[in-house]
C-alpha cells in the first residue's frame, strides 16, 4: 500500500504514545550496541494485510534496520509461517516491537475475517462491503485491510457518497422529500442510497429513483419480496445482523451487496509473534 506523510505520522504518534520520553525497562537492559534478528511469526491461519505499514514503523524509527517480508498483502498464511525478518539494532527493535504488532495484528485480523465472509459466498455474484463502523484514525488502514481480504469498501467517508438513513428521512419528513433535497445539491455521479426497514420504504425509495436502495434489518423472506419490487431499478444491498452463519443465505436472496459492519468493528487480531533468532552485542 502507498505510505504517505499522513501513515508516518500516524505511526510517530503511535510510537511516541508508546515511549514517551523513554523505553525504561530496554535503555536499562542494552547498551544500544546489541544486534539481533527478529522473525514475524504467524500463530494461526491469516490474511495478510499491512505489511508495508508493520515495515514502515521499524524504518521510522531507525532507518537502518534491515526489512524483509516473506509475504505480500492478500496472500493466506498459516501456523509457524514467517511473515518478516527484521536486523539490526535490538534496543529499536525491541522499542518498535509493539506498535508495529498493533497495526500489523488489526491489519492481518480485518483480512483474514473479510477473507472467510468472501468465501462463504463464492459463486452468488454478490459483494461484501464494509462500512464507517472503523477506529478513528485508522480508517485508510482499516479499509485497506478488507481489500486485502477480498472485500469492497463502502463510502470512505461523509463527503464521497449520500446515505439517506432513518434521521435523514425523519428530518426531511419522507423519503422523496430527502431524495429531492439531496438530489439538488450534491456533486454529479454521486449516486444516491436510501435506508429502508420495510416494503412500504422500498417502494418509496424506488419512486423516487434511489440509485440504491438498502434492505435494512429485514428477514429472508422480506428481502427476497424487496429485490422483486426493486426489478433491477436500483442496485440492493442488505445490511443488520450479517453473520458467517447466514451471509450466504442473504446473498441467495438476489441483493447486490451485503455490507458487514463487523469486519471491522469486531474484527479479531491476528495472532503474530516477534520471535528472536539471534542477539549479539
Amino acid at each position: 500500500m502507498g505510505l504517505d506523510a499522513g501513515l508516518r505520522e500516524l505511526i510517530q504518534r503511535a510510537l511516541d504514545e508508546d515511549m514517551g520520553s523513554d523505553d525504561l525497562t530496554t535503555t536499562a537492559v542494552l547498551t544500544g550496541r546489541e544486534t539481533g534478528v527478529a522473525q514475524a511469526v504467524s500463530k494461526g491461519d491469516i490474511v495478510v494485510a499491512g505489511i508495508d505499514v508493520f515495515r514502515e514503523v521499524f524504518y521510522v524509527l531507525d532507518p537502518s534496520l534491515a526489512f524483509e517480508a516473506y509475504f505480500t498483502d492478500g496472500r493466506a498464511a498459516g501456523k509457524g509461517d514467517i511473515l518478516a525478518c527484521i536486523s539490526g539494532s535490538l534496543k529499536t527493535i525491541l522499542m518498535a516491537e509493539r506498535v508495529a504488532l498493533n497495526f500489523f495484528q488489526r491489519m492481518c485480523g480485518i483480512a483474514t475475517i473479510t477473507r472467510r465472509y468472501v468465501d462463504e459466498v463464492q459463486g452468488v455474484p454478490v459483494k461484501i462491503l464494509d462500512t464507517r463502523k472503523t477506529t478513528p484514525t485508522l480508517r485508510s488502514l482499516e479499509k485497506y485491510a478488507v481489500k486485502a481480504g477480498g472485500g469492497t469498501n463502502h463510502r470512505f467517508g461523509l463527503y464521497d457518497g449520500v446515505m439517506i438513513k432513518d434521521n435523514h428521512i425523519s428530518a426531511a419528513g419522507s423519503i422523496s422529500n430527502a431524495v429531492h433535497k439531496v438530489t439538488g445539491s450534491i456533486p454529479p455521479g454521486i449516486k444516491i442510497e436510501v435506508e429502508t426497514k420495510n416494503l412500504q420504504e422500498v417502494a418509496q425509495a424506488l419512486a423516487a429513483a434511489a440509485d440504491i436502495i438498502m434492505l435494512d434489518n429485514m428477514g429472508l423472506g422480506e428481502m427476497k419480496e424487496a429485490v422483486s419490487l426493486i426489478g433491477g431499478k436500483a442496485l440492493v444491498e442488505a445490511s443488520g445482523n450479517v453473520t458467517l452463519s447466514n451471509v450466504r443465505a442473504i446473498a441467495q436472496t438476489g441483493v447486490d451487496f451485503i455490507s458487514v459492519g463487523a469486519l471491522t468493528h469486531s474484527a479479531p487480531a491476528a495472532d503474530i509473534s516477534l520471535v528472536f533468532k539471534e542477539a549479539g552485542r
